[in-house]
């Protein structure tokens, strides 16, 4: 921990040096709800988000935020190893040039419906998730826009590994912008002077009972969305690469809420950006796409609620990156470490290098969350 914040209910305890106003201000307005629990921890990648800080998170006793986890529910990050120690230009461009072909990405779904085996078996009949599962089966196994990408990269270990990072697709936003609203509603009739994009449910109401079911089949069909993807990415390999073997499947969601044990209770903790790190635990922390990414063990810190950084977190919107950087400087910086980029146009500043924290710097913050494993750098980035 950097420093500790001791002006509001409960304490904030950051992981960082320096942070924005507004999302200094959201910090401040969990640290002041009723329901939250013992202190609020900020992460060192955080930034202004809706509601609650990305890289923030918040423990509960008997609510929950929908809008603490966010519209893109179980977002987050899974990776894999391949035994090859190399892959030079020529394969590394065919590979990414199959796998354009066949992950539909920004707001591209597919045109068949793929087959349910990739989707979360739907145990009961659920007021959202119901109605958006035929939708979903053209939306899993793809990989969506913004900060989302298919990653190639050089391992430290000497391997060859492949990093997606997608989330819920539409599924995801329709569930939470419901149970949004909803909560919303159930806090006026309470009462009380809450924050709108920190409304609640209580346990032991239908919605919390709901809310909480359907976000973890959100969570499940996140990661069957990855699954799916990085199924696709795999055949690119075999068909350029054929023998290629795969190994050491890690997957992370960042954008959940679950129950679990601190500090001896039984509580709801939020990460909104933020990833698990008991000890021991494997993680993703990746960078930008100009940067190094890393996978990491946690150490099980109870002052973080053995959590960690989801990513580096930006240092500017992305309005800002598309109006301050400068295109052919960020692209020079990535030809010249020899990546294939995805920087395109000047609209894609917004995930230029540029507009994101320093990840080494990010890491040195949280030196008492994670032990790094392996550092891995970008060959190859497919986004949006």
């Amino acid at each position: 921990m950097i420093r500790k914040i001791d002006t509001e209910k409960i304490p904030i305890k950051l992981w960082l040096e320096d942070i924005e106003e507004g999302a200094l201000q959201q910090a401040k307005d969990l640290a002041n709800l009723d329901i939250a629990f013992k202190h609020i921890a900020i992460m060192p990648d955080s930034h202004q988000g809706y509601g609650m800080p990305i890289g923030g998170v918040l423990t509960t006793k008997d609510a929950i935020i929908p809008n603490a986890v966010g519209v893109d529910i179980g977002c987050g990050m899974c990776c894999l190893r391949t035994n090859l120690r190399e892959i030079d230009t020529a394969d590394l461009k065919n590979v990414m040039t199959q796998i354009r072909q066949t992950v539909p990405v920004g707001h591209k779904h597919h045109q068949e419906k793929q087959d349910e085996k990739w989707l979360p078996t739907l145990k009961e009949d659920l007021p959202v998730v119901s109605k958006e599962y035929e939708r979903g089966r053209t939306q899993v196994g793809t990989l969506g826009g913004g900060n989302h990408f298919i990653e190639i990269q050089q391992g430290s270990d000497g391997y060859i590994w492949i990093m997606v990072h997608s989330g819920s697709r539409n599924i995801g936003y329709t569930t939470a912008k419901h149970y949004h609203e909803k909560a919303i509603e159930e806090t006026k009739k309470r009462g009380g002077n809450v924050p709108k994009d920190l409304s609640y449910f209580v346990r032991g109401t239908e919605n919390y009972d709901n809310y909480f079911k359907e976000m973890n089949y959100c969570i499940e069909f996140a990661l069957q969305n990855r699954k799916l993807m990085m199924h696709r990415v795999k055949e690119a390999f075999t068909e350029f690469l054929p023998a290629v073997q795969f190994s050491n499947f890690i997957n992370k969601p960042h954008n959940f809420a679950a129950r679990e044990k601190h500090f001896e209770e039984d509580l709801m903790v939020h990460r909104k950006g933020a990833t698990r790190a008991e000890e021991d635990e494997w993680g993703m922390i990746p960078g930008s796409q100009g940067t190094s990414s890393y996978l990491v063990k946690g150490k099980g810190n109870a002052a973080s609620f053995n959590s960690c950084s989801h990513g580096a977190g930006r240092i500017m919107s992305r309005t800002k990156a598309r109006k301050s950087l400068n295109f052919k400087e960020e692209v020079a910086q990535l030809k010249k470490k020899g990546i294939l980029h995805a920087l395109r146009h000047k609209k894609d500043l917004d995930e230029a290098p540029g507009s994101y924290k320093n990840i080494r710097d990010v890491m040195r913050l949280q030196g008492d969350l994670v032990n790094i494993q392996v550092e891995l750098k970008p060959l190859g980035v497919i986004k949006a």
